[in-house]
């Protein structure tokens, strides 16, 4: 199983370094968030973007998709009250998905908390019709360039938008574009879920519609920095790897650096690597 770090892990180095230090850590690929390399993804290029991935490739990394699409530029939201804020928001979105496409990445994940928490004066239900036209077209794109586009489930703590996986195939359902799929993060589902992580993907895995899975703690920390276990994560993943319902990659995506950036994805890959080893030697 292939393993990617999120790049804002490694900021503030240069994008050559991030891939430096990634590729002698041991990891597979970087997970890139855009408001590393520029605040508006409209000032890269496809010329740059190929650029990004062959510097990648240089390193014997790949990239394998885009998260964090919101952060920049300001201003953006997929619930606003404001029709032309939504556009805009779209524009973005689908120029995320034409990136991702050029860098040669196969998924991006839509996280980005702030720009879809419900608006003071909105309710949830028209805050849901917003979203649901917003990620409907994303997913038109993404269906067009070939790529998934991954609704993440987020906690309260972060947002009042799509909490569970439940959450997120209601509105990935409702769409019904195989653009749009859902995805687990590790850290986000031990706050929000009722049921395991191990649980969460023997259930909804075999439906098709989980794409992506990140590994975190609930604490914020990397994988293996926490009270969360992962052996059995791992297993159910492979499991999954092995039946044919999980052809994706395990993205570190740690919030609190514990010693540092990459003193916390050196001790990420390492804890990853071992139990995977020791999964597959027991087998």
């Amino acid at each position: 199983m292939k393993i990617a770090l999120c790049n804002e892990v490694l900021r503030p180095m240069p994008f050559e370094e991030q891939c430096r230090v990634a590729a002698h850590m041991g990891y597979d690929a970087l997970e890139v968030a855009p408001f590393t390399l520029k605040d508006d993804p409209f000032q890269i290029s496809d010329a740059e973007a190929k650029e990004y991935a062959r510097i990648a490739h240089d390193h014997g990394l790949t990239i394998s998709g885009l998260h964090w699409l919101l952060v920049a530029p300001d201003g953006l939201s997929i619930v606003s009250a404001d029709a032309a804020q939504r556009e805009r928001t779209v524009r973005v979105m689908e120029r995320m998905v034409e990136l991702c496409a050029v860098l040669g990445g196969r998924y991006l994940v839509h996280g980005s908390p702030k720009q879809r928490s419900v608006p003071e004066g909105s309710g949830a239900a028209e805050a849901w019709e917003r979203a649901r036209d917003c990620l409907a077209q994303a997913a038109r794109r993404a269906e067009a360039c070939q790529l998934v586009y991954c609704l993440e489930p987020l906690s309260r703590r972060e947002t009042d938008f799509v909490n569970t996986v439940e959450d997120a195939v209601r509105m990935v359902t409702e769409i019904g574009s195989p653009g749009l799929q859902t995805m687990i993060d590790c850290s986000a589902a031990g706050q929000a879920e009722r049921v395991s992580v191990p649980d969460l993907i023997e259930r909804w895995m075999p439906t098709g519609h989980i794409a992506h899975v990140q590994v975190n703690d609930p604490n914020r920390r990397g994988p293996g920095q926490g009270e969360m276990r992962f052996g059995a994560i791992l297993r159910s993943l492979l499991a999954m790897q092995r039946q044919g319902h999980y052809n994706g990659i395990l993205a570190v995506e740690p919030f609190d650096y514990v010693p540092d950036g990459p003193g916390c994805a050196a001790y990420s890959i390492g804890y990853l690597r071992g139990i995977l080893q020791e999964t597959e030697s027991d087998e």
